[in-house]
């Protein structure tokens, strides 16, 4: 696991958005085949959602070839609804880029039978060819997508209540009313993130401190499953100075001169 630490969140972003858009060009200057590339939402990806939509615009990059699979949904929001995560991705990313809508994969929250609608979207991303690259973000109790606090870091897409710290937190999105935030959510597990190749996981701002001083510094555990990058071959976390206000001094420097010396190759 690598933590590429940057001053504040939009440096974070901008790194994000970067890496992101070199590893699908460097797919596409060897192979044919799709990119594979999982999504989160949530106000942390914006701003690498931003930068990806002006390398697009810019010919940077193209999504031409890219399959994405998103998080995660709530379960019986509207598809419509301007908070389910299916407006979200089109209000942030998809309106404005060039990836195909065939490409474009959300789990169903209105589905007649939850259960399988999960079966099938675990079967569709092993069709696809799995992840190549996986982008998420973090909650404040160190939970990836709506992976709660003890889920089982073997875990894969499927139901999932919302405690209400979660649901708390969303409220923001709400209204400020946390009973406006549905009660469950569909998931990928952590086990379905971990599969990716590679996995970058966003972490911004003093309130995710104590998620990644937990995930980076603590044991491997379901308590925190943001800590089962612990045992990823190419996990990075990009986090700010504010993020990082929890780990030790050594951790800090740790991770900081190990981004120095790879510069440096």
């Amino acid at each position: 696991m690598k933590l590429i630490i940057r001053n504040n969140a939009a440096e974070g972003s901008l790194w994000a958005a970067h890496y992101i858009a070199a590893a699908i060009n460097a797919k596409a200057a060897r192979t044919s085949e799709p990119f594979v590339l999982g999504l989160c939402t949530g106000s942390t990806p914006i701003g690498t959602y931003n930068e990806l939509i002006r390398m697009v615009r810019a010919g940077e990059v193209s999504f031409k070839n890219v399959i994405s699979f998103n998080m995660d949904e709530y379960v019986g929001l509207p598809v419509d609804h301007p908070e389910s995560y299916h407006s979200f991705m089109h209000r942030q990313l998809f309106d404005h880029i060039d990836e195909p809508a065939a490409n474009i994969h959300i789990l169903d929250g209105n589905a007649a039978d939850l259960d399988a609608e999960c079966v099938a979207y675990e079967e569709a991303i092993a069709a696809a060819g799995g992840f190549d690259l996986f982008l998420g973000g973090v909650g404040e109790d160190g939970h990836i997508a709506f992976n709660e606090p003890f889920s089982p870091l073997c875990s894969r897409t499927r139901v999932m209540t919302l405690t209400q710290d979660t649901r708390e937190v969303n409220a923001r999105f709400f209204g400020g009313n946390p009973e406006a935030v549905p009660a469950q959510a569909l998931t990928v597990g952590v086990a379905t993130v971990l599969s990716a190749r590679e996995v970058v996981i966003l972490a911004f701002g003093p309130r995710k401190a104590r998620a990644l001083r937990d995930a980076v510094e603590g044991p491997m555990s379901h308590y925190c499953t943001l800590s089962g990058m612990q045992n990823h071959p190419a996990g990075t976390i990009v986090c700010d100075e504010a993020a990082v206000g929890e780990l030790k001094v050594s951790s800090y420097r740790y991770f900081k001169a190990v981004e120095a010396a790879e510069n440096r190759l």
